[in-house]
């Protein structure tokens, strides 16, 4: 057995361990050790008797996994949850999110969205998320004082946006975000121009280079749907995809969001430069947006991570909900019952994400010297009985309700279902607050 410290600092025996590596390993009657923030080791119960543990768990009933990784999403639009449903992704953005991001989004409204989402990802066993939204300051404040990882992608846009008169400045924002917090272990920075539709040449090519530079990521929405390919043609005669190829945005760096529009040469694109995609299922099949053909990137060797989107098109962050909609759409669009199985979803959601965000050598999965950054569930309530395959459960049985704890860099955030750092109350008491609000001046509702 390899050599321990004199003690740990925590020991978890839950019933099953699913460590991601290697692919379909589940491992039973097995204890897993944290010490100083890291796993130490995956040993059998019956080696850990005469261990000695500040913190020793047992969890009779539950599957332990590596912390969900949300690759994708707003985190602050927590506010808008449900602002403006049912309603196409133009006239949702244009006459709803758009003027209200305009008129309502400021730091404070950051501040309080992204402490909002922070908690409902922890709660549901995220920990680890990418936000692209405005004052991305603010937001990585937020993330730092709940001890969760997050990936700030600055938004880039022509316009002027919230924080940011012209992208000249957005990019001189997150440049300065990025020497603050590079010593910040739970904070990473990439750029984030919006979408090929709304930035132009020069300053994607701007982006490209000092994103070389730095070698830092490019996260951006892409492909998102039909219409926006469509125009992009008739303006254009490329496909956006082709174009971004041509400005030299194509490479491991850059994280392609939603994809839902390929053909033969975008999906050769994609697989050649090895880009990262995001697939967001709940919000593409809510705005109809279109269907990622998941299975046919995977058998291209694209790497797919998995991703909420922000609450006001989902509308929640519960990425256990978001991996079973990803298995069935993926089901459903390949026609195969065996697309994006359970053991496949699940790397999806962890190791892929920690992939797509240049973190794969710290999370992602449980190994001897990565991050504790652990979720546990349960799996003894009605609905999960009986359990033959314990990552089948967790796939078509489960959300956010049946995570009980979650530990990031060994940290407690969740035990036993509550919340360990977070009081929600008054956070909650300023939402309703708010949204009453932003209820009166949305066009939805007059």
């Amino acid at each position: 057995m390899t050599t321990l410290p004199d003690e740990l600092d925590l020991l978890l025996l839950p019933r099953w361990i699913v460590p991601v590596v290697p692919r379909g390993l589940v491992l039973e009657q097995h204890a897993l050790a944290v010490h100083q923030g890291r796993i130490v080791a995956l040993l059998p119960v019956e080696q850990t008797a005469d261990l000695k543990v500040r913190e020793r768990r047992d969890l009779p009933d539950h599957l332990l996994i590596p912390g969900l990784v949300n690759a994708h999403g707003h985190a602050a639009m927590s506010l808008f949850r449900g602002l403006a449903d049912d309603l196409p992704l133009m006239t949702w953005l244009t006459d709803h999110i758009w003027p209200a991001e305009g008129r309502w989004v400021n730091a404070d409204f950051v501040r309080l969205g992204t402490q909002l989402a922070i908690a409902e990802m922890l709660r549901g066993g995220t920990t680890c998320f990418s936000d692209m939204y405005f004052y991305p300051d603010v937001a990585a404040a937020a993330a730092t004082e709940a001890g969760i990882r997050a990936q700030l992608a600055f938004p880039v846009i022509d316009n002027p946006i919230p924080g940011a008169r012209d992208s000249a400045e957005a990019i001189a924002k997150g440049l300065k975000l990025h020497d603050e917090t590079r010593h910040n272990p739970l904070i990473s920075v990439a750029f984030g121009p919006h979408a090929p539709y709304t930035v132009s040449d020069e300053t994607l090519t701007r982006v490209r280079t000092l994103a070389d530079e730095l070698d830092l990521p490019i996260h951006m929405h892409i492909h998102e749907t039909a219409f926006e390919v469509d125009e992009a043609v008739r303006l254009s005669g490329q496909r956006p995809l082709q174009r971004l190829q041509q400005l030299g945005l194509l490479s491991p760096r850059l994280q392609a969001v939603h994809v839902t529009q390929v053909n033969d040469d975008d999906l050769k694109l994609l697989s050649d430069y090895g880009v990262q995609v995001i697939h967001c299922p709940e919000s593409n099949m809510k705005l109809a947006s279109g269907a990622m053909p998941v299975q046919q990137l995977l058998d291209a060797k694209v790497n797919v991570a998995l991703g909420t989107d922000g609450a006001a098109s989902n509308n929640d962050l519960d990425m256990l909900g978001e991996m079973r909609s990803a298995a069935l759409l993926a089901k459903l669009t390949a026609g195969d019952p065996t697309a994006l199985d359970a053991h496949a979803a699940l790397h999806m959601a962890t190791l892929a994400g920690a992939q797509a965000l240049g973190l794969s050598d710290e999370i992602g999965s449980l190994e001897v010297g990565k991050a504790a950054d652990l979720a546990a569930i349960d799996l003894s309530a009605l609905a999960q009985q009986p359990v033959y395959q314990p990552v089948s459960q967790l796939l078509y049985t489960c959300n956010a309700a049946q995570v009980s704890d979650v530990w990031v860099a060994g940290r407690p955030k969740l035990r036993a279902g509550k919340l360990c750092s977070v009081d929600t109350g008054p956070m909650l008491q300023q939402a309703n607050e708010l949204a009453t609000r932003i209820r009166k001046g949305d066009t939805h509702e007059s």
